[in-house]
């Protein structure tokens, strides 16, 4: 039986998640003041932090916007809480994306919450699941990019600009990501309910590996220089330059040599 009490232990904030949001806050501040000169460092904990932090504001929005379309199982499953330690595979869901970030500057879809499909009645209701988690990177990717594209940089310290425009470059890599039309990605999720269901059948067995193909595709330089293209594109359009998005990654990559023209710059 489920009780009030019980429905509010389900959806209060998990400390997990509280913690990883003090450890964006202070090293967003050490990136900020260039605490004890180690802005790498800081710059690498911040957007890990908030990085992984988008990745449960991402689980939450499907698991709530289930919660609201029908699938009352949500809150006792701890979707919830927020706390990355809940979803169904945390190595996917954080582990992974964070791997990735680092080694190419990627920003992963994160990995997944188990949603009882049946008690969802409405093909919109459907799609809209799918279509909340990539739509929380996109308002994290307006966050990011709104004091270049309001012209609110006076007075903001280079490295923390560089941070922002990396971070942002992560969050509109994982919004393309997951909005295309992939058998296991977002995108797919919000046609799938459209779709014939032998259709669905058909392409049922290929979903686990989706997103494996589209890394794959993502490491040829032809479809990797279209991508990173489009992406650049963007964030100029939002008033980010290249520069700012590289320089961001370099200092992410403290263990690494910084470049003379970031060095300088920052």
């Amino acid at each position: 039986m489920t009780t009030a009490a019980s429905r509010r232990s389900d959806r209060r904030i998990s400390p997990v998640f509280l913690g990883i949001l003090a450890v964006t806050a202070v090293a967003g501040w050490a990136t900020w003041t260039g605490f004890a000169d180690r802005t790498g460092f800081a710059v690498f904990l911040f957007v890990t932090a908030a990085w992984i932090v988008s990745l449960c504001l991402h689980e939450y929005a499907h698991a709530r916007t289930a919660l609201h379309s029908g699938d009352i199982s949500i809150g006792a499953k701890g979707y919830l809480t927020l706390d990355p330690l809940k979803y169904t595979h945390p190595l996917l869901s954080i582990v992974l994306p964070v791997l990735f970030v680092i080694m190419g500057g990627i920003g992963l879809p994160g990995g997944a919450v188990f949603i009882e499909r049946g008690r969802i009645r409405g093909r919109w209701r459907h799609s809209l699941i799918s279509a909340a988690g990539p739509l929380t990177n996109v308002l994290f990717a307006a966050v990011c990019t709104a004091p270049f594209w309001l012209g609110a940089l006076d007075g903001v310290p280079v490295p923390f600009r560089f941070a922002l425009a990396f971070l942002a470059l992560l969050q509109v890599t994982a919004a393309i990501l997951n909005f295309l039309p992939v058998p296991g990605l977002d995108g797919y999720g919000v046609f799938e309910p459209w779709l014939s269901h032998g259709f669905r059948r058909q392409v049922e067995p290929i979903a686990p590996f989706g997103l494996l193909l589209v890394f794959a595709l993502l490491w040829l330089p032809a479809v990797n220089g279209v991508f990173f293209g489009v992406v650049d594109s963007i964030l100029s359009a939002l008033g980010i330059h290249k520069i700012e998005t590289y320089c961001g990654l370099e200092l992410f990559r403290f263990w690494q040599d910084t470049s003379g023209l970031c060095s300088v710059a920052a």
